[in-house]
């Protein structure tokens, strides 16, 4: 047979192999490869595995239209070696759940990883409830502390579950204005109602319910307690509860 025959049966000629099981070779012109009109996704994310790229081959890759594929947009994202500017552009072409992957990522630069949180806070009005709640159960700790903040209840019950969230994003979220709602779920949880800093943080907040309050309280010794009054946000009649119960409790 013929090699015209054989390109018109569809076979491969001996001659003529695949780009895919040439990409991990180190002497492939790599600049050849990526400029192929016929570049195709399998080899760009065969390419892109190889993590000794060049960032000016990454940068031509990111130019050619195989780029648009979310597979390969997102390998191109995650390589080490992508230029921090290639990588931005290319982030604000994703889709929430890749942007969530890329933030997980452990190979991806942590620069990165905060421009991926960044992008996917911005856009949080604009994604369903739904898509929130699991976003909040999964996300990185920065994006759970985001959602925090949700208006919707499940959402914030969900970000409270996540593990990644740490007890630093929940203080730093009740220190701030925050709903009733979160206050008392945050009061309720098995996990974070017990942590010192987090009850010091629920005792300067003024949507801490008062039985909980009078219950924090009793963990603290009077000089850190007055510390922790003056600057709290809760009310008048309450914080002169709290007063009056340091100046009752036994001396030792």
């Amino acid at each position: 047979m013929s090699s015209r025959d054989s390109a018109a049966a569809g076979v491969s000629s001996p001659q003529s192999p695949t780009l895919e099981p040439a990409t991990h070779r180190a002497d492939i012109d790599l600049t050849a490869v990526i400029s192929d009109p016929g570049l195709t996704e399998d080899t760009a994310l065969a390419l892109l595995k190889r993590s000794d790229l060049p960032p000016e081959v990454l940068e031509l890759l990111s130019k050619k239209s195989v780029a648009k594929n979310r597979k390969v947009r997102r390998a191109l994202v995650s390589h080490s070696r992508t230029p921090r500017y290639v990588s931005i552009a290319l982030i604000r072409y994703m889709f929430t759940f890749e942007l969530m992957q890329v933030a997980l990522s452990p190979v991806v630069p942590p620069d990165i990883k905060i421009a991926a949180e960044g992008a996917l806070l911005n856009r949080l009005e604009t994604i369903p409830c739904g898509a929130r709640r699991s976003l909040a159960r999964r996300a990185s700790g920065r994006v759970a502390a985001g959602l925090l903040l949700d208006a919707d209840a499940g959402v914030c019950h969900a970000a409270l579950d996540n593990p990644r969230l740490t007890e630093a994003h929940v203080t730093k979220a009740l220190l701030g204005h925050v709903s009733a709602a979160l206050v008392k779920a945050v009061c309720a949880h098995a996990k974070w109602s017990v942590r010192r800093d987090i009850r010091m943080a629920l005792l300067r907040n003024a949507n801490t319910p008062p039985s909980r309050a009078l219950e924090f309280a009793e963990g603290f010794s009077p000089p850190l307690l007055r510390e922790v009054l003056s600057s709290s946000r809760l009310p008048a009649a309450i914080k002169a509860r709290l007063l009056k119960g340091i100046a009752e409790r036994p001396r030792d």
